[in-house]
């Protein structure tokens, strides 16, 4: 029986922070203990919204360091950049024809883009480029071109995983074979809630994030940015609803966790001598990846050699699907 494949796009924008490292990177990297494993770094995808080329060229160096920082090993993995491999795009072209405009309108990120036009009583497609409208077919490309079977996201993406079946189901029925594997989204339940400085879900959008591979000294200086109430040193404090302790216990084990919270009680512990045990802690556990992370951004010529090998062996893949596809639609 073979191995079942998955498959993890990685979008560049933004610096990834521990949100990003705990809810996303951190399970998809773990699926490769169970499947054959893709990871690729969607610099198209990006291009909606990231529109100067310096940044998205420096975004692509950072999403490629911090994952192989975090523990993917591109010897074990196929790991590549999507722009490297263009049969993505004719089967995105492929697919056009058997994706329904309908299907396009039903899309979230379309329909909240609508929805919002029409509260500020604007065309409905006021700023909707094709782009944004086709994300979901060329997300489609991305899956079906190597047979994944299975894609981790989060819930807001797993419509797209579902249109992709839609589509691919489509075409293998108006073919009568197998064009393509069907496939499914999973989605990681278990993800705990990582929450920012301020105790919401950390998130770019509210700029409370704790980014992971800053210095050490801006990273403390993140760390004592965490809002706590106003209880002073002697008071006895409940670590349950604190905003460091629930960060702490995401790293401690759980004697460290039982020490912390019992300090918590007795009293005669300020806050910032809370913040500094999250600090050493947390930053114990970060400084390999943040070495790691380092020495590649500083030779980034490596990375170029990772991206290129990764991008060979991705070509070698997707070209066989898609002579095998032109054959059974009448192309070639």
């Amino acid at each position: 029986m073979s191995i079942k494949l998955s498959l993890t796009g990685i979008k560049p924008t933004g610096a990834p922070h521990l949100g990003n490292y705990l809810g996303a990177i951190k399970p998809a990297l773990a699926l490769a203990n169970n499947y054959s494993a893709n990871y690729f770094i969607a610099d198209y995808h990006a291009l909606n919204s990231v529109r100067d080329p310096q940044v998205l060229r420096a975004q692509t160096y950072e999403v490629a360091a911090t994952w192989i920082a975090c523990g993917l090993d591109p010897d074990k993995v196929l790991f590549y950049r999507q722009s490297d491999v263009p049969e993505t795009f004719e089967l995105t072209t492929i697919l056009m024809a058997f994706t329904s405009k309908g299907l396009m309108n039903r899309a979230h990120a379309y329909k909240a883009v609508v929805q919002d036009n029409a509260g500020k009583n604007q065309d409905p497609d006021f700023g909707v480029n094709m782009g944004l409208y086709t994300y979901p077919v060329l997300m489609a490309a991305d899956i079906l071109l190597f047979d994944a079977d299975v894609v981790p996201v989060g819930k807001d993406q797993k419509q797209h995983v579902e249109m992709t079946a839609d589509i691919a189901q489509s075409i293998n029925a108006c073919y009568g074979k197998q064009m393509f594997t069907i496939p499914e989204a999973i989605i990681n339940e278990s993800t705990q809630l990582v929450q920012g400085l301020d105790g919401r879900k950390m998130s770019k959008s509210y700029d409370n994030t704790i980014p992971m591979f800053v210095s050490e000294k801006q990273f403390r200086k993140t760390i004592m940015r965490i809002v706590t109430n106003s209880q002073g040193v002697d008071e006895p404090k409940e670590p349950e609803g604190c905003n460091v302790f629930s960060l702490y216990r995401l790293f401690a084990t759980d004697e460290q966790q039982a020490a912390l919270a019992a300090r918590y009680r007795a009293g005669g512990m300020g806050w910032g001598d809370a913040k500094q045990e999250l600090f050493e802690l947390m930053n114990g556990f970060i400084s390999p990846m943040r070495a790691v992370y380092d020495e590649l951004m500083a030779d980034k010529n490596r990375i170029n050699l990772i991206l290129e090998a990764g991008a060979e062996k991705a070509r070698a893949l997707a070209s066989k699907k898609i002579v095998f596809l032109r054959k059974n639609i009448g192309i070639s």
